[in-house]
């Protein structure tokens, strides 16, 4: 029998700690049910003690979910783990996920702290935690960098104070595979308790090695859970990604003789879900889920795949659901047909105001476009999540003129607080023109640090789909828009930026 390998996604978590990634609760409870569609088995819903919005949306996820294990992280403390275990009561399985720093370098400049102190609070922690819920995970932050001697008394003790996963963390994504793996070995083997725990590799992309050192403690060092994030999503060069790890062990069964409870033809819509919801785009060259992933130029390749696909294609694109879907949407389509693509694709909308809101929107856009795909719906449900949101700025309609040899000018009509203003200006581009218009009612004094432009389908009747990145006192925030005219979308894109801006909401960074 292969044992089984539990995927644990942090994609709500260590993903939207991101610069910019913030998610909304609706955005977080859509991910989260396109997660359970997935089948992953433990989902980081947030870090309910960092803000009141991260606890509602923790509270929120564990009501509504109930085939996952949901999970809150929390820092070693009574106030963070009673927080967490509020918000997690709702959940059918619930998981307090407790983190403390063990490396020198974290004790010594951020906690504070003496290795004994840690130790204490360590094992305090953990029989608090325990006496709230059964199922606890404790992570060592910086585990991989710590005094391995330490480590092991540490994490015997909390073992020993009841918990259940044992995280080692590579935090800063220093490890090698190799190294990384026999780190995950020598602790198991050192620790007296170890086998009363599931052990768990969490590990960062810093070196471009997440899920080759991610596999390696799960090979070489037993581990039995993988924290992982759909695309990969995460801070400076983010996490392991999901649909890697988990086609790794799939394609290669062979060698890792594991299971995974994955359903695997819902990756590529959970990929385009993430992607569109916070604008960090998938690169076309990204493993399993990119534009190119089972693309072939080679004449030589090509004439292979016509012949057996097996002589250049390892896995089939349609088991992560490139064409699980070939029925395309258009203007004749019935409201049924939309409402069952919505169930499809793993859109929920709560009410059905909503879905008739939903499908007026998709009407309007096939009016303009003759062929709708998955990527355009997901847009579509997307920019309406956005627009019913309690926002500031609301955009209305823009008219903009270009010509060679002239300087391209815009006038907008947008909301402030519900009231329009008008906005005039020029610019170098008509984007330029068009975001400039809105500044000049809005003087924000953000910075744009990112402007993207990607085609949501391919050809020129695509929408197009414009991320702004814009950064004002230190808060750095993502705005997204879609449109099939590209200057829309760029207006539409800024002024979600903006409405982020406004948000007041604070957050707790925390690493695992």
């Amino acid at each position: 029998m292969a044992d089984k390998l539990i995927i644990f996604d942090t994609t709500l978590r260590d993903g939207e700690q991101s610069p910019g990634a913030s998610m909304t609760r609706d955005e977080k409870l859509r991910i989260a049910r396109q997660l359970e569609r997935l089948r992953v088995d433990v989902i980081e819903a947030g870090f309910a003690a960092s803000s009141n919005g991260d606890f509602e949306c923790v509270k929120a996820i564990a009501e509504v979910i109930k085939d996952s294990t949901i999970c809150s992280l929390a820092r070693a403390n009574d106030r963070d783990i009673s927080r967490a275990a509020e918000a997690l009561k709702p959940a059918n399985s619930g998981r307090l996920h407790l983190f403390l720093a063990t490396s020198a370098l974290h004790m010594e400049k951020k906690l504070r702290m003496t290795p004994d102190q840690v130790f204490e609070q360590a094992k305090l922690a953990t029989r608090f935690a325990r006496n709230l819920m059964d199922d606890i995970e404790f992570s060592p932050e910086d585990g991989y960098r710590s005094d391995p001697d330490f480590l092991c008394r540490v994490l015997e003790a909390v073992i020993a104070e009841g918990a259940t996963t044992i995280n080692v963390p590579d935090t800063v994504g220093y490890a090698i595979p190799e190294l990384y793996g026999n780190f995950i070995k020598d602790l198991r083997e050192r620790i007296p308790n170890s086998d009363k725990a599931v052990w768990s590799v969490h590990c960062h992309n810093d070196l471009g090695m997440a899920v080759a050192n991610s596999l390696a403690g799960v090979k070489i060092g037993g581990a039995r859970q993988v924290e992982c994030t759909i695309n990969g999503l995460g801070e400076r060069a983010g996490n392991c990604s999901l649909e890697e790890v988990v086609m790794a062990v799939k394609t290669r069964k062979d060698y890792f003789n594991l299971e995974v409870g994955i359903d695997t033809r819902h990756i590529l819509a959970a990929s385009r879900m993430v992607s569109q919801t916070t604008g960090f785009v998938v690169q076309p060259n990204k493993a399993v889920v990119g534009a190119n992933a089972f693309a072939h130029a080679s004449g030589i390749h090509q004439d292979g795949v016509l012949k057996a696909r097996d002589t250049y294609e390892i896995m089939r694109a349609e088991d992560v659901g490139w064409t699980a879907n070939k029925i395309v949407l258009g203007k004749l389509s019935g409201r049924n047909a939309f409402k069952q693509r919505l169930q499809e694709l793993g859109v929920s909308l709560d009410s059905e105001s909503e879905i008739n809101t939903a499908f007026a929107r998709f009407k309007e856009l096939a009016d303009r476009k003759s062929e709708i795909f998955d990527e355009d719906i997901l847009a579509l449900v997307s920019d309406e999540s956005v627009t019913n949101e309690k926002e500031q700025y609301g955009f209305v309609s823009l008219s903009q003129h270009s010509e060679t040899g002239e300087r391209p000018h815009a006038t907008i009509v947008f909301t402030v607080e519900g009231k329009e203003v008008k906005g005039e200006s020029d610019g170098n581009g008509p984007v330029d023109a068009s975001l400039k218009a809105i500044e000049t009612h809005v003087k924000s004094g953000a910075e744009m640090v990112l402007y993207s432009v990607n085609a949501i389908s391919g050809s020129t009747e695509s929408q197009g789909e414009v991320t702004v990145r814009l950064q004002n006192s230190g808060r750095v925030v993502n705005g997204v828009g879609a449109d099939p005219d590209i200057v829309v979308a760029s207006a539409k894109a800024y002024l979600h930026a903006l409405n982020k801006l406004q948000s007041k909401a604070d957050r707790v960074a925390a690493q695992g």
